[in-house]
């Protein structure tokens, strides 16, 4: 990792044509001659690819969410709603369906992750690299939060709405909110289960790329390229 950022360091400092002697010297002498700027950001962009890739498709298929560590659950408002309503006869499994309608939803929403992913990496600049590789083991995943997460959300939203009307949650919740309104003294409850459902999505989103991230910061057999293996294995020098 040392002599990565090493290698930004003299690159930064002394350019790009009018210093190529001194800077090829440079890495000689750091032993990465062998690499040049467009290689290593090129890696990066690949070893991003890769796992944002990964990550949007194993949570887009069936049980995604819903069977994972990712899995989706209710607000707090809505959580007092369904201890409420399990205790009246025939709603003993409001909460379990409700789960479901919402993790399904989010298996939907993930699928379009991916084309918002790539298109912020193929934008990521020399300086971009330089600040991921010397960040933090995690610092790709924060560069695409930064640079992602508002068009995930617009573009995750209107696809969760949809994905709890085909399965029924906003009706069904809608339905179940009105019933839990009308017992005496309890507070009213109307929480915004699409919003909820969507910053969870991303949440659980950016935990899978930050674990595929540091696979492959960390784990030589996830470097599946000879790119990936060249640039990669300078940072475990």
């Amino acid at each position: 990792m040392k002599n990565l950022i090493l290698v930004f360091g003299i690159f930064l400092v002394f350019g790009f044509s009018s210093c190529d002697a001194q800077f090829g010297k440079l890495l000689k002498q750091v032993g990465l001659e062998e690499l040049n700027t467009d290689e290593i950001a090129a890696g990066l962009k690949e070893a991003l690819s890769k796992g944002t890739s990964k990550g949007s498709d194993q949570l887009s298929v069936k049980d995604g969410f819903y069977k994972s560590i990712y899995k989706i659950l209710l607000p707090p408002e809505a959580k007092a709603v369904t201890d409420k309503l399990r205790v009246i006869p025939g709603f003993d499994k409001v909460e379990e369906n409700m789960l479901e309608k919402i993790n399904r939803a989010a298996e939907d929403a993930a699928v379009k992750a991916k084309p918002i992913f790539l298109s912020a990496i193929k934008q990521m600049t020399i300086k971009d690299a330089w600040n991921i590789l010397k960040g933090e083991d995690n610092a790709a995943t924060q560069y695409l939060m930064r640079t992602t997460q508002t068009a995930l959300y617009a573009e995750f939203k209107p696809v969760i709405t949809e994905s709890l009307n085909k399965f029924g949650a906003l009706n069904y919740w809608s339905t179940e909110v009105n019933k839990y309104n009308q017992i005496t003294l309890v507070k009213k409850a109307n929480p915004d289960v699409a919003d909820h459902v969507t910053n969870k999505a991303l949440e659980g989103l950016f935990k899978k790329i930050a674990e595929e991230e540091n696979d492959i910061r960390h784990n030589f057999a996830s470097r599946t390229t000879d790119l990936l293996k060249k640039v990669f294995a300078k940072q475990d020098k």
